[in-house]
């Protein structure tokens, strides 16, 4: 990723610009899903699984449907690692209150680990975590030295591309199961990778078909 992008991405993902919001007619203001920058993180570059970004999902009629998206992390990313790390501990430090005052021994974390836990290629070497939101997240991409665009075409995003999200840790007790969540704010995508779950793109589908087509033709199908 060049300088320009970097500048921009880095701007974005701090904080620094929201997303817009609209305002029927009123010009735009921004805002930010979260403020707690202890338990807010802005990864490095990751790739997106499961992406549910653009309309809310349920695995089943029993779930709440929710904006979703699982978060591929390199191992070699240890400053990303680290900062998720250092934002777990802060959202167990404000969970002391809802959970009698001490954090469980048991206590379920969101950092999974890629190589024990799942068999899918695309997981090996990885860490992973599934972060949710009831609220839409912002889905954009770089789209000059100080802006971004938002993304609004739903084959533009997709499971398999790479980009970097912003997370926010926090504590829940439900149900008797306690522990820490990853709740997603929004989403830039970086560049194209290739899909997951079997997808594939038309040209990459076709790309070996040699339709003999003379300059001009129309017929190659008859």
């Amino acid at each position: 990723m060049g300088d320009i992008a970097d500048y921009h991405v880095n701007q974005y993902a701090s904080g620094r610009w929201g997303m817009p919001r609209s305002n029927k007619g009123k010009g735009s203001d921004f805002y930010m899903t979260t403020k707690n920058t202890d338990t807010k993180v802005i990864t490095g570059e990751v790739r997106f699984s499961y992406a549910h970004v653009f309309e809310p999902h349920a695995m089943d009629d029993n779930q709440e449907a929710k904006y979703s998206v699982c978060l591929l992390i390199p191992k070699e990313d240890k400053e990303t690692v680290k900062a998720i790390e250092e934002a777990i501990e802060a959202a167990k430090a404000q969970g002391k209150a809802q959970w009698g005052g001490k954090v469980p021994p048991s206590l379920k974390t969101p950092l999974r680990d890629g190589d024990e836990e799942r068999d899918q290629e695309e997981y090996k070497g990885h860490y992973f975590i599934n972060a949710n939101s009831k609220q839409k997240p912002g889905v954009v991409k770089p789209a000059g030295k100080k802006t971004v665009e938002q993304i609004t075409d739903t084959e533009e995003f997709y499971s398999g591309c790479y980009g970097k999200a912003s997370v926010n840790f926090y504590p829940f007790a439900v149900s008797g199961n306690k522990g820490i969540a990853a709740g997603l704010n929004n989403v830039i995508k970086l560049r194209d990778g290739d899909y997951l779950g079997g997808r594939a793109s038309a040209e990459d589908d076709f790309s070996d078909m040699d339709f003999d087509v003379e300059d001009g033709g129309d017929d190659f199908l008859g």
